[in-house]
């Protein structure tokens, strides 16, 4: 969930190429969802959900980022990921895949999944937008947790968290047995990347900080100084993983960004959480699920495995 301006709306252009866009909001399996462009931006389009910008896509250059939290995550694998070859990468919230396709572009070889729990958000997107196929790119329309705690450990190079219900992270994508999870499934040198939305003095980001701390070695904050100083509500994000971050390279890329961003680390990251606690799920109740209990804890009506599909093609 980004915070920008709304664009100057107009009517989208249809593409002969892909199925017709919509001119207007469509139902979608949770919410509605449109598309939007900007007369300044012709290769833009702006998805929005409920009304709320969702993800942004630059049909002519993947690369291209427009949301200032998904610039400082792309800086993020570029520093601490090997340069050439491909990254195994797992999205947790698909919307219109916009940093699956930065991903792709740098690196040709990915094999990622994007999991979306909206299922005819997801078949949109694919049937919109020219998303690369399978195996580089597939979308599987499930919980994001359960597809979590259901891949193989080392299976992945990265896990990017951007999954928002009612404009708030899942409770259920948050916690410490979560990330617990999310840390099983990473390989050596594996990087999670967690975006969260909150309002000054940033409770939720702190405790998802401390959350983060208490899986991962290694750890720190990426946000633009308005937001880290209380002035505003923005966007944070929060990496994490086993082995050393390259901190200097990471914090010169993010400072010199077209919306600089400052990188919380090592004693600072310590002030940041302050005493914050890690979310954990919920206990489980009687004769109750306990998987199913965190599963369900998000409010984000998770799908029934037996209606898990994937839209690879």
């Amino acid at each position: 969930m980004a915070r920008r301006r709304s664009p100057r709306s107009r009517a989208v252009p249809q593409r002969s190429q892909r199925s017709p866009w919509p001119t207007g909001p469509v139902p979608t399996s949770l919410s509605t969802v449109e598309l939007t462009t900007d007369s300044a931006d012709p290769d833009g389009v702006l998805v929005l959900l409920d009304g709320v910008e969702s993800s942004h896509l630059d049909l002519a250059d993947p690369r291209r980022l427009m949301f200032e939290y998904m610039q400082q995550m792309l800086a993020a694998l570029e520093e601490s990921l090997p340069e050439g070859g491909g990254v195994r990468a797992l999205h947790l919230g698909a919307a219109g895949c916009a940093l699956a396709r930065a991903v792709d572009a740098t690196w040709p070889d990915s094999r990622q999944l994007a999991v979306e729990v909206d299922a005819l958000l997801a078949q949109y997107v694919r049937d919109w937008f020219d998303l690369p196929r399978a195996p580089r790119l597939r979308i599987r329309v499930d919980d994001a947790r359960r597809t979590t705690t259901a891949a193989r450990e080392d299976s992945y190079d990265a896990v990017i968290r951007d999954a928002f219900a009612d404009r708030a992270v899942p409770a259920h994508l948050r916690t410490l047995e979560f990330t617990r999870e999310v840390a099983r499934v990473l390989g050596p040198g594996g990087l999670y990347l967690a975006n969260t939305a909150d309002h000054p003095p940033l409770p939720l980001a702190r405790r998802e900080a401390a959350t983060v701390a208490e899986v991962f070695e290694y750890t720190a904050v990426i946000a633009e100084p308005g937001v880290l100083k209380g002035r505003r509500y923005g966007n944070v994000v929060l990496v994490g993983s086993a082995e050393p971050l390259p901190l200097a390279h990471l914090d010169r890329r993010v400072r010199t960004l077209p919306a600089p961003a400052s990188l919380v680390h090592g004693p600072a990251f310590e002030v940041f959480m302050g005493t914050s606690r890690p979310f954990t799920d919920p206990p489980p109740t009687l004769g109750s699920d306990p998987a199913a209990v965190a599963t369900t804890a998000g409010g984000d009506g998770p799908t029934p495995a037996s209606a898990a599909v994937d839209h690879s093609s």
